[in-house]
């Protein structure tokens, strides 16, 4: 099989695994009686406008139902195969992208992180919140990094957790522990306590930001799942 049809066969499957994605959250949040915690959430989103929203990686495929219809939200996502698909599948949910990902120092510049960086700056400039996942991919999961706490620091905008969860679903056994979220049942959606980063932030005082934003998206985390009757997440 030449390159061209392998490639245009990797685009297919992956325009079908987003729209599937898509159309089975969708689902998902049609059929789940929705709690939204605090009831104000979108007067105090507003007050913030625009934010950092931060997930943990894993709890995040709700996420876009965190967004009104004339919301401007984009989302950092990565451009490897899986990506491709959240990609698509984010796209038709409404949101904006972001490509690329912060990793490690090392792996910055292969992954787009210093481009993705750059975009995420400009969105928030342009009035768009910007979406990403705190901890890094491979782990250790729910431990914030540094480029959430980065990109606050040369922005000026504060990180809100965001922490849907629903009263039915299935771990997987990944590193990230990810849920796969079940119809029928209930399903919470979590704004947690903003955090703010001082712009003259010293190297020195990086690791207790990133304590502050795990603590805090630990929280909201908790209430999700408190709200949907499921305890110990």
């Amino acid at each position: 099989m030449s390159d061209v049809k392998k490639a245009d066969r990797s685009k297919f499957s992956h325009l079908a695994l987003g729209s599937f994605l898509a159309s089975y959250l969708r689902f998902v949040h049609r059929t789940n009686r929705v709690i939204v915690d605090p009831p104000d959430l979108y007067d105090i989103a507003s007050q913030h406008w625009p934010f950092i929203a931060a997930m943990w990686h894993g709890q995040h495929f709700l996420a876009p139902f965190f967004r009104r219809a004339e919301h401007d939200v984009r989302v950092l996502i990565s451009r490897h195969g899986d990506g491709e698909i959240n990609a698509i599948a984010a796209s038709q949910l409404g949101l904006g992208l972001v490509r690329g990902s912060g990793g490690r120092p090392k792996k910055m510049h292969r992954k787009g992180g210093v481009a993705a960086l750059r975009n995420l700056l400009g969105a928030l400039e342009e009035g768009a919140t910007v979406a990403l996942t705190a901890d890094v991919p491979k782990g250790p999961a729910r431990v914030a990094g540094a480029g959430i706490v980065t990109l606050a620091r040369l922005s000026g905008r504060p990180i809100i957790p965001i922490a849907p969860a629903t009263s039915r679903s299935i771990t997987l056994n990944s590193w990230d522990k990810a849920d796969i979220n079940l119809p029928f049942g209930k399903m919470a959606l979590v704004l947690g306590e903003p955090v703010f980063v001082d712009p003259d932030l010293a190297e020195d005082d990086l690791d207790t930001v990133r304590e502050e934003v795990k603590q805090a998206l630990d929280r909201a985390t908790s209430r999700a799942y408190d709200l949907v009757g499921v305890s110990g997440r």
